[in-house]
């Protein structure tokens, strides 16, 4: 009998003593097989999925995940009021180092993205990808720089979430969230449901303990000379209850 399982043959060969090594190879290859089931393939989470990223599914240690090529919606469950699709949902890329900020914090900080918007999870996802790599490879950041992002189909996608202090306002970056609209809102505001996200995020934040009931709200350009928030959604965010202009 021909034995074609190139496993097997190790563990008989290891059985008889003559090969004193291990079978991680063999363990490896049999503990990515769920990743495989959902059409995977298992790498380290540093680098950039197409889809979503998945934990559990690989042999090795903790950063080497599954990556899909489909994305996945998946909620953080954080908010009752609105949805917040996480890291491994869009397919984050792990981050290179982070901060513990501290909550409740004082601040917060409304920014815009300046590019294309989106008004679908694929639309969307695909924009949270290339701000990540923009702000990661090109910016030199440790991970993609806004604490929330806003898109126009009604989510809110985790940047670097309500733990970890972001690079979003320099200065302030330790003592307040960035929430970023996508999009350029230099001449367009953004629609009703982006909007009311965001306001759904901020209480959603009081509520659970991560912003200061007393907070004070600001745009970018409240901290230095930038176009930023845009014309037209600064106009907005001044009507907002808490909007301070001098931070």
């Amino acid at each position: 009998m021909v034995l074609r399982n190139p496993c097997m043959l190790l563990l008989i060969i290891i059985f008889l003593g003559i090969y004193t090594g291990t079978i991680d190879m063999c363990v490896r290859s049999g503990g990515d097989q769920s990743c495989t089931d959902i059409g995977g393939v298992c790498q380290d989470d540093s680098g950039k999925c197409g889809g979503s990223y998945y934990s559990g599914k690989c042999s090795g240690g903790a950063n080497n995940r599954c990556c899909t090529t489909s994305a996945e919606e998946k909620d953080t469950n954080d908010c009752s009021g609105v949805t917040i699709i996480s890291r491994d949902s869009w397919g984050a890329r792990r981050t290179k180092s982070s901060s513990i900020i501290r909550v409740p914090v004082p601040k917060m900080f409304i920014h815009h993205t300046v590019t294309n918007p989106c008004s679908s999870f694929s639309e969307c996802i695909s924009r949270m990808k290339q701000i990540q790599n923009y702000h990661m490879d090109n910016r030199g950041y440790a991970d993609v720089g806004y604490s929330f992002l806003v898109g126009e189909d009604g989510k809110i996608y985790e940047g670097r979430g309500w733990s970890r202090v972001g690079a979003h306002t320099e200065g302030y970056n330790s003592v307040g969230f960035g929430i970023s609209f996508i999009g350029n809102f230099m001449t367009l505001e953004p629609n009703t449901v982006a909007l009311n996200a965001a306001k759904a995020l901020i209480q959603c934040g009081i509520n659970n303990g991560k912003i200061s009931t007393s907070y004070k709200l600001y745009g970018h350009r409240d901290t230095k000379s930038t176009d930023c928030p845009g014309d037209k959604l600064y106009d907005i965010i001044k009507s907002w209850p808490q909007y301070h202009h001098d931070p």
